[in-house]
């Protein structure tokens, strides 16, 4: 049996690429959102995938702008005008939970490539092996590039306070944690 091609969810240049939360800070539900004109797609992940992407979106964005004479007209910030504090577009319908993300450069069109693949599971929610039934690809100019790991760490940073004892997240009903051996 020939495998099916997945479905392409593509936003080449959307009107908005964002981070955002749902709940309250040690319950939030973290979403990419993509937006071009009327259509709206809303992915679930990770917290920690999210930090991991505004870490490789700005990686890839300094390697570039590092080359010789900036080819690309790089920005070392995200340009004004182009912040997005905005809450997510309602209604919030999670398309896929994320389970793989990929990183890319199109120099063609000088933009940075997302692509959020979701987490293939089974009718028991068990993780399997099998080929993805759909991907979300996002093409973000370089400013808007910036802007979006900007925005993507801030909503990161918005969560629960890191204990300094312990450097776990502190949670508002109280927080125990263990004094480590060198402290003690």
């Amino acid at each position: 049996m020939v495998p099916m091609a997945p479905t392409v969810h593509g936003f080449d240049w959307p009107d908005r690429f964002v981070t955002g939360t749902l709940g309250e800070p040690g319950s939030r539900t973290f979403y990419l959102q993509a937006q071009e004109g009327k259509r709206l797609l809303s992915v679930a992940l990770e917290k920690q995938q999210s930090a991991a992407l505004a870490d490789g979106v700005d990686a890839v964005l300094d390697r570039l702008m590092a080359e010789d004479g900036n080819p690309f007209g790089i920005p070392e910030s995200a340009p004004e005008g182009l912040e997005d504090d905005d809450p997510l577009a309602e209604p919030v319908e999670e398309r896929f939970r994320v389970g793989e993300m990929r990183l890319g450069w199109d120099a063609t069109t000088s933009q940075v490539v997302i692509e959020a693949l979701p987490l293939p599971l089974d009718e028991d929610g068990e993780v399997v092996d099998a080929e993805p039934e759909e991907v979300l690809v996002v093409r973000l100019p370089v400013g808007a590039a910036r802007a979006f790991a900007a925005r993507t760490r801030s909503v990161v940073a918005q969560g629960r306070p890191i204990c300094p004892i312990c450097e776990e997240p502190m949670d508002p009903d109280g927080h125990t944690c263990a004094v480590p051996d060198d402290l003690a």
